[in-house]
């Protein structure tokens, strides 16, 4: 199974995931294609397995990195989250893509196989957000928005789900910022900005987390007045 997944990793990268095909990747492990069906009975399982890989891969990256920060340093832990979605994405394009960019034609993830490790990033950061606001290391001098009325609900729900103690004000700014997040990396790994409209891209990327970090509420360890 290792095999099959490294090979599929391979066309992944190689020929995109709309082309991938068990045939293919039987013919580079060098079996007939009925061996690699006893272990992938389909295209869509397959990229299935890769989906699940790369989510997971994904989400181990960015529990390494945030691991690694003092727990108490709330504005650094997520730069650090921020910063190994991105690092990650740029090592591995295609998988990235396979995630988050243009759905495969004729595939639908099944939801029970793809949502747990599919939301462990957005997990981590709920749960970062949530520690923050228990900490007091997040200040809220935003204006209410009338529209947070009208999602109370679902935001109820997420707050149930992931076991949260933040206020939906909090909960909606970690779903805004992670929709943004992963849309300024995106721009990046699909080349969005253009070839040559900024000369280094990291400190485009830096600028936005920290709009990010700022628009959030964490308080900045380096000026605590703000």
């Amino acid at each position: 199974m290792a095999d099959i997944l490294r090979i599929g990793r391979e066309h992944l990268a190689t020929h995109g995931a709309a082309a991938l095909s068990l045939r293919a990747v039987a013919r580079d492990l060098g079996v007939v294609s009925s061996a690699v069906y006893r272990y992938v009975s389909s295209r869509d399982e397959l990229l299935t397995l890769l989906v699940v890989d790369a989510y997971d891969e994904l989400g181990d990256a960015v529990d390494r990195a945030v691991d690694a920060v003092d727990p108490a340093d709330h504005r650094d832990r997520f730069l650090t989250l921020g910063r190994a979605v991105r690092t990650w994405a740029l090592a591995e394009p295609a998988r990235y893509g396979l995630l988050y960019g243009s759905p495969v034609p004729g595939y639908v993830a099944p939801a029970e196989r793809t949502t747990p490790p599919g939301t462990r990033v957005i997990l981590r950061l709920a749960r970062l957000l949530d520690d923050a606001h228990s900490a007091g290391a997040l200040h809220d001098d935003l204006p209410p928005l009338p529209e947070l009325e009208q999602l109370t609900e679902p935001l109820g729900r997420i707050r149930s789900e992931f076991e949260l103690t933040a206020p939906d004000s909090v909960i909606a700014r970690g779903i805004w910022a992670w929709s943004a997040l992963f849309g300024a990396v995106g721009f990046e790994v699909f080349g969005q900005y253009g070839a040559d409209t900024f000369p280094d891209p990291a400190i485009v990327f830096e600028h936005h987390l920290g709009l990010l970090a700022h628009t959030l509420g964490f308080r900045d360890t380096r000026d605590p007045s703000r």
